[in-house]
């Protein structure tokens, strides 16, 4: 999945951020067209059975300085299935502990030729939003005493609806059931082999895609693809 997020005050996206328990969300929220890795994003966690927001670095792992933290030179805005499980990896501790959600109206896709980009998509949910399922880390600074929060995003395996438009892997979309939702977000629930199915690639949400000429920018260069979300 590349590192771009369209996360605006559509009424969707605000909906679900009211349905998880946030309140008012539009003054709360990060929002923008235009989110990419390492920028701070909104979001939603649960601590001591409390359900918070916050802004959080897109790059789960942080590295220390003088003043506060920054972004690792370890690329982490992504974290594979196949490393959830793995012990010495950065998502095994918070896949169990540390679950959050990126609710989002939608993402963008690079389709890279030998390291170059060549096509930018842009994908929508169609009269919906997203819940991404993320992971999260709080990082106490020794010096400031205070607490930054970084993320990552779970990627899967390509969908095969979406291979066309990146062939590398596909985001780790939750259906949107309120149980399943609130078993993510518990932070007292470590059962993760619960969570084995989600780990297949699957499309929960219909998705709008057109290609755009760079993410920066997102002017559409092409008519809008309906990807019908699986049954």
């Amino acid at each position: 999945m590349c590192g771009r997020l369209n996360i605006t005050d559509d009424p969707f996206v605000i909906q679900i951020l009211l349905d998880l328990g946030i309140e008012n969300p539009i003054e709360k929220v990060q929002f923008s067209r235009f989110k990419r890795a390492t920028d701070k994003i909104s979001i939603i966690y649960q601590e001591n059975n409390q359900r918070l927001l916050t802004d959080a670095i897109w790059w789960l792992l942080l590295s220390e300085t003088t003043t506060g933290f920054k972004p690792s030179k370890y690329t982490s805005f992504n974290s594979r299935y196949d490393k959830l499980n793995v012990k010495s990896s950065a998502a095994y501790h918070p896949y169990r502990y540390q679950r959050c959600i990126v609710v989002a109206k939608g993402f963008g896709e690079t389709q890279n030729n030998k390291g170059k980009p060549q096509h930018y998509h842009d994908f929508k949910a169609h009269n919906a939003a997203l819940c991404f399922a993320g992971l999260y880390k709080k990082w106490l600074h020794p010096i400031t005493g205070k607490y930054t929060f970084s993320c990552s995003i779970i990627t899967l395996p390509p969908h095969p609806k979406l291979k066309p438009f990146h062939d590398k892997a596909s985001p780790l979309v939750l259906p949107q059931q309120p149980e399943l939702l609130n078993k993510w977000l518990d932070d007292s629930y470590h059962e993760v082999s619960a969570f084995s199915p989600l780990l297949t690639p699957s499309l929960p949400q219909t998705l709008i895609a057109q290609q755009i000429d760079k993410p920066s920018l997102y002017n559409p260069v092409s008519e809008e693809i309906v990807i019908e979300h699986d049954l």
